[in-house]
């Protein structure tokens, strides 16, 4: 423990948070060990010349995190376990080649236990409810109605509200991007936007390169439009193998990527500046679209919003999609999309397909987005969810049997667990359910179902008893048979 005394400030919350962020670092890089005791409240503030009150308060936020522990009438201690956390999954080898994609049934079901009611879902890689603002979100609705001059009622521009599209504008200088208002197309949700982006530059039986594991929406889409896929394997810190797709562009001659390249589904990397750059300077030289599904890119953990690989476009070859869906409302289907240099033909498709977008939820994100409101409710959520993130995987390797590796997301809401080899990961999530636990299993994640010992657990909703209880059933689950006195299992 240091001895170095703080300057005294007189903002007591940024001293407090100064003591845990360092505190935070020490047990991160295992200085402070698992089970040690620390210095008690009146310590730590007489070593550290504060408080009693800001030091409780620094402990407290410790504890927030499930970094630390109070035991009754002991004090507290370090409970955060790093060296297992934070092992990553190993590197999958992955077969070459070029495949048709068809619905699995395995999908259908995870789909279906979705919004079943007395389910633990932790499947749904999406917020609670309790994160979201739900009153903030009601009065920007009526409001927007109110401002709106015919009442939100006619059709909005076919390329989308124009409140929105400007603060989607101002939105993306926190990721690198110059945008104009005018290149932004608004759609139903990411989803569409995603559609929109691939027909327009894709024919059916084109081959479209993803990431391997990919989220398994995916699936349904590529089928959907009649394409043909190439899986790139990605490495659990580093991303996208870009050597592979250098050499599968001109071998299976690839129309167009689809990634997601900050705070990948399932994995949760996020593509370092200079392999995002590497990127599109590849794809440029072949002149090969990406389709970016930038949907996770606001929910980072560290201090500032990563840059996307739009923001290394010079040619237009980009296009960047995104949505409200994962960080303020799902139900609202707020999306929107800078297509470059294809901005005409997404238009074209929109006109076909919808028209427009919905006016009132639309006006209502802008005016969201106009008050203010979003940059805070955004600190708000990122902080929920990193503390979620770091409980759930604390949980996870004291309730789940040694021998498991578990993905160390900076972002997003999912953790990639991968198990003993001779667990069927399909085999495990038909056991919770018995128990009303959802989990997703590796198997969806791709096209041929070749995760079989890994599974998806989500910490959108907020740590409790219920969580807690779900974690050490799957936990029992996982658990080998114990052997009897005579041999037998």
């Amino acid at each position: 423990m240091e001895n170095r005394t703080l300057t005294p400030v007189h903002d007591e919350d940024f001293l407090y948070l100064q003591i845990a962020d360092r505190l935070d670092s020490q047990i991160r890089g295992q200085l402070l060990k698992t089970g040690e005791k620390l210095p008690s409240v009146r310590a730590l503030s007489m070593e550290q010349g504060i408080s009693i009150s800001t030091a409780y308060k620094a402990y407290v936020q410790l504890e927030n995190k499930g970094l630390i522990e109070a035991r009754p009438k002991s004090g507290y201690y370090v409970r955060y376990t790093p060296a297992r956390s934070f092992d990553v999954p190993k590197r999958e080898k992955q077969p070459y080649g070029a495949k048709k994609i068809s619905l699995d049934e395995m999908i259908t079901r995870v789909y279906q236990n979705f919004t079943n009611d007395g389910i633990v879902k932790l499947s749904s890689a999406a917020p609670a409810l309790s994160l979201l603002p739900q009153a903030r979100l009601n009065k920007s609705m009526m409001e927007a109605i109110r401002l709106s001059p015919g009442g939100c009622l006619r059709y909005d521009h076919i390329q989308g509200n124009e409140n929105l599209r400007k603060h989607i504008a101002r939105l993306a200088f926190s990721w690198g991007g110059n945008i104009l208002a005018d290149e932004v197309v608004t759609t139903q949700g990411c989803i569409e936007a995603l559609v929109f982006c691939l027909r327009a530059v894709t024919q059916p039986g084109d081959v479209v390169a993803i990431e391997s594991p990919a989220y398994f929406g995916i699936f349904n889409i590529i089928q959907s439009l009649g394409l043909k896929i190439v899986e790139v394997p990605t490495h659990p810190v580093d991303g996208i193998n870009l050597n592979f797709l250098a050499k599968a562009i001109p071998e299976q001659q690839i129309k167009a990527c689809l990634f997601v390249p900050t705070f990948s589904n399932p994995i949760g990397y996020c593509m370092t500046n200079e392999n995002k750059k590497k990127l599109v300077e590849l794809l440029a030289k072949h002149q090969v679209p990406l389709i970016e599904d930038d949907i996770y890119g606001e929910l980072y953990f560290g201090k500032t919003r990563p840059r996307t690989c739009k923001s290394y476009d010079k040619e237009g070859l980009v296009m960047l999609c995104s949505s409200v869906s994962k960080s303020l409302a799902p139900g609202y289907r707020v999306g929107w999309c800078l297509p470059g240099k294809f901005k005409e033909q997404i238009l074209h498709l929109k006109l076909i397909h919808t028209i427009s977008s919905a006016s009132p939820t639309h006006a209502a994100i802008g005016h969201f987005f106009e008050t203010g409101r979003y940059d805070l409710h955004m600190r708000n959520l990122r902080k929920a969810l990193y503390t979620q993130c770091l409980r759930y995987t604390q949980a996870i390797t004291e309730f789940f049997p040694p021998d498991i590796k578990i993905s160390r997301p900076e972002g997003g809401y999912v953790l990639w667990i991968e198990l003993n080899k001779k667990i069927d990961a399909y085999e495990l999530y038909e056991q919770a359910l018995v128990f009303n636990i959802s989990i997703s299993p590796g198997q969806i994640f791709s096209a041929d179902g070749r995760f079989t010992n890994f599974i998806r657990i989500s910490f959108g909703m907020p740590y409790n008893d219920e969580i807690e209880k779900s974690l050490k059933t799957l936990g029992r689950l996982l658990a080998p048979p114990k052997s009897s006195p005579e041999g037998r299992t």
